[in-house]
């Protein structure tokens, strides 16, 4: 998604093709023709001389919110919390989105993470003035041992209400609310003073039946202007830790996700979600930062950016104290395709207020997203289906070590890749509101490949199934799930699903459990070359 407020001027029927179809007419030698043309003459004549061509791009408006809290923690060192959140617009000053939360600076919290779903109001009160107010619902959870993190965050579910005001400065609005967040059987219940900042974007997409086909002139031209160049990347990368104080010395291997917006034809920001599957399953963090590009030559290119963050799993396992987190890197992408790059990565991991330091390697792939004609985007324009689901799912017949287990509840979010019409490539994340073996934080981490039937236009049923593989708080996961949606209109559809999920911790236990989930997608294509 780019971001901008610009609009350009639609083309327009110009005086010259008035005079051309007026001549024509006057050559006419049939009277019925004639009238007609007679009559069309008269009817370009009195069109205003600027008029719409058809636009299969629509505008959206959204905010991108951060927030700083500290909360108090009854007989402990209080924990602060940045909370990242992006909301899309659905009614005048009401949004709805998603986000996260995770520790900065204060107490030996790293590794604690929670994510919500929640709505964002804001209603102009007077001038520059803002009342703003919202309700979120999530899970998460941590603390400096998994004992401590059952009385830190209890069951793992907690619910936020918070109302302020914000001062609207043009390109951004920055206010202050008080906050009331409570953790289901938890000492983190209280209420606090928040600083935001919230920031307005628009982006354009296009029907998500529009998938792979062609963009208009005008269309192509609008998206160079208002949209730029995204990179989405998903990463396999290894932390080896240097002289590591924590109880936990092997490598760890992290999953990651990362969202990048060039604002400048060479310099990008981005954000980015990484969760570890191997050597500590399910350490977590959670980035944003700068980049800048180089290139080498057509095929090859460097990147280098900066990342600031937060995260970990524990402190007594990997210190990284607070959960403050500075993550320099170099890459190397090759262009496999005009839209597709792999490569390879190298990086210092380093937490500034705890002892951890990793040396970085890894492997990723990059999808390239561009809009209007420039050097990196030659190609004919088009439209990139995307689809983007959040569900409510239930884990049930669950065991661990041969045992059954009580059910799990979980909310989570799935990011569609269409390829073609019937395959398409699911990147899924998810975590539990309810306590698994007593302890918060359950969640899982998956990518696959899925297959779906072809809905004509007209057709509201369509079948899918997907395999996955990731991770889970045990380790290495693998997941298969088969659903059917219902298509409400061409934005938005309901799904139901239901799969098996499989994984194997490092001392050998086996984890498996069977999932029921419902949920709702949001879907819409992008304007790429």
């Amino acid at each position: 998604m780019g971001f901008s407020t610009r609009r350009i001027t639609k083309r327009a029927a110009g005086q010259q093709d008035h005079q051309t179809i007026c001549m024509l007419c006057t050559l006419s030698r049939h009277d019925i023709i004639l009238g007609a043309c007679l009559a069309l003459c008269f009817a370009v004549s009195s069109a205003p001389a600027q008029t719409a061509e058809p636009s299969g791009l629509r505008a959206n408006e959204a905010l991108l919110t951060l927030e700083y809290q500290t909360i108090k923690v009854p007989g402990d060192r209080p924990i602060d919390l940045m909370g990242f959140h992006l909301y899309h617009k659905v009614f005048d000053g009401v949004y709805l989105g998603a986000g996260f939360y995770a520790p900065l600076f204060k107490g030996e919290y790293g590794g604690f993470v929670a994510a919500d779903l929640g709505a964002h109001v804001r209603r102009r009160l007077a001038g520059p003035v803002w009342g703003i107010a919202g309700l979120s619902a999530g899970g998460g959870g941590g603390g400096r041992s998994v004992e401590h993190s059952k009385r830190l965050s209890g069951s793992g579910g907690f619910a936020k209400g918070y109302v302020g005001l914000g001062y609207d400065f043009g390109s951004f609005t920055l206010g202050a609310t008080v906050s009331k967040l409570k953790f289901r059987k938890a000492i983190i219940d209280g209420t606090q003073a928040n600083l935001f900042i919230e920031v307005p974007y628009s982006y354009l997409t296009g029907p998500f039946s529009g998938h792979d086909q062609p963009l208009s002139p005008s269309d192509d031209h609008r998206a160079g202007q208002e949209m730029g160049e995204n990179m989405l990347t998903l990463a396999q990368d290894n932390y080896r830790q240097l002289d590591p104080k924590g109880t936990s010395k092997d490598t760890i291997g992290i999953a990651d996700l990362q969202y990048a917006h060039f604002f400048a034809p060479d310099t990008y920001w981005f954000a980015a979600l990484g969760m570890g599957y191997h050597g500590m399953p399910l350490y977590n963090q959670l980035l944003g930062g700068l980049g800048r590009r180089l290139r080498l030559t057509p095929e090859i290119t460097l990147y280098g950016q900066l990342g600031l963050g937060s995260g970990g799993y524990s402190p007594e396992q990997i210190d990284t104290s607070s959960g403050l987190l500075v993550y320099p890197k170099l890459v190397a992408e090759y262009a496999l395709t005009r839209d597709l790059g792999l490569a390879l990565s190298l990086g210092h991991m380093a937490a500034p207020k705890g002892s951890s330091r990793n040396q970085t390697y890894g492997l990723s792939l990059t999808h390239h997203l561009r809009s209007g004609q420039t050097a990196d985007a030659a190609g004919p324009p088009s439209y990139r289906g995307l689809r983007f689901s959040v569900f409510q799912q239930t884990g049930y017949h669950l065991r661990y070590r041969d045992i059954d287990r009580a059910p799990l509840q979980m909310v989570g979010l799935q990011l569609d890749l269409p390829i073609g019409q019937r395959w398409y490539l699911p990147l899924q994340a998810s975590g539990a509101y309810t306590a698994y073996l007593g302890y918060p934080g359950y969640a899982e981490i998956l990518g696959g490949i899925g297959l779906q039937t072809r809905a004509l236009p007209g057709e509201r049923l369509q079948t899918y199934g997907q395999l996955m593989a990731g991770a889970n708080v045990h380790g290495k996961a693998a997941k298969a799930s088969a659903g059917l949606r219902y298509i409400l209109n061409e934005r938005m559809a309901l799904n139901m699903s239901v799969g098996h999920i499989v994984a194997r911790s490092a001392s050998g236990g086996r984890f498996s459990a069977d999932n029921l989930a419902l949920g709702l997608d949001y879907r819409f294509s992008m304007p790429t070359r």
